[in-house]
């Protein structure tokens, strides 16, 4: 059984992967298909049979790509745990959208819980803004603004989550009116998602979505961890480039402020 992923960086009591759209990070179901954590469990054997563990301390959606850190031992577990309860574990994520955003700079703090406890929805983890529930607040910042050769316009839009609910970016940016591009479920309406698990990818949803997965990426993570600080960067993946780049984008690439400045700045 072969998992892909890329070690972005590793220490004594962590290590931090780069992790592919697609991969689930843990099991759904028994007999699934293999997962973040299965290979992980493989290139940690060793620390595992002399007492380690593996502790997933971020989790991703299966379709988001990009950092996921990870705690080799109880004790850097329960130090980076309390680092991201704290909030100190900043995290910034970059998404490719449908439209312009009216400001370069703004921020979304609206309450999230999901949909089917309010009013009816087919989609079982659906999340939505309106309902009240769990406090959930984001900070974004435009990057880029880019028109296709048909004029469609499109955004690469900088998301920094303060909170960490279900799907809170791309509820929040669809919230914003710029859902997150290849979006099944919050882009263009639930029946997108409902039509994906019943047939699979058409090219009618290609034409409507634009990307096979939704295009958020976990850019970087900056922490400090046993006094020192750590800012670990994952590139752009290959899919989000491409779609940049051939609706008339370009690939900028440097951290924004101040994300190229000190961890603890």
């Amino acid at each position: 059984m072969q998992v892909d992923f890329k070690i972005l960086e590793e220490e004594e009591g962590f290590l931090a992967v780069d992790k592919p759209a697609g991969l689930l990070v843990h099991p759904t179901k028994p007999g699934g298909p293999p997962t973040l954590l299965d290979g992980l469990g493989q290139l940690l054997v060793y620390e595992i049979a002399n007492g380690g563990q593996v502790g997933i301390v971020n989790r991703l959606d299966r379709e988001t790509s990009g950092v996921v850190l990870v705690a080799k031992t109880a004790v850097a577990a329960r130090e980076l745990g309390r680092a991201m309860k704290s909030r100190s574990v900043r995290k910034l994520y970059v998404a490719l959208c449908f439209g312009w955003p009216r400001e370069e700079r703004f921020e979304v703090d609206e309450p999230m819980r999901r949909v089917g406890e309010v009013v009816e929805s087919k989609v079982w983890l659906k999340r939505g803004t309106g309902f009240g529930g769990q406090e959930a607040k984001t900070r974004f910042a435009v990057l880029q603004k880019f028109r296709n050769g048909a004029g469609e316009e499109f955004s690469l839009v900088a998301a920094e989550p303060e909170t960490g609910r279900t799907h809170q970016i791309r509820v929040h940016l669809a919230h914003a009116g710029v859902p997150v591009v290849g979006d099944k479920l919050y882009a263009r309406g639930e029946e997108w998602y409902l039509r994906f698990v019943d047939g699979g990818w058409t090219a009618e949803m290609e034409g409507v979505l634009r990307m096979r997965r939704h295009a958020l990426h976990s850019l970087a993570m900056g922490f400090v961890f046993c006094g020192k600080e750590h800012l670990v960067i994952s590139s752009l993946p290959a899919d989000m480039a491409s779609f940049l780049c051939g609706n008339g984008g370009e690939i900028p690439f440097i951290l924004p402020p101040p994300w190229n400045q000190s961890v603890s700045a």
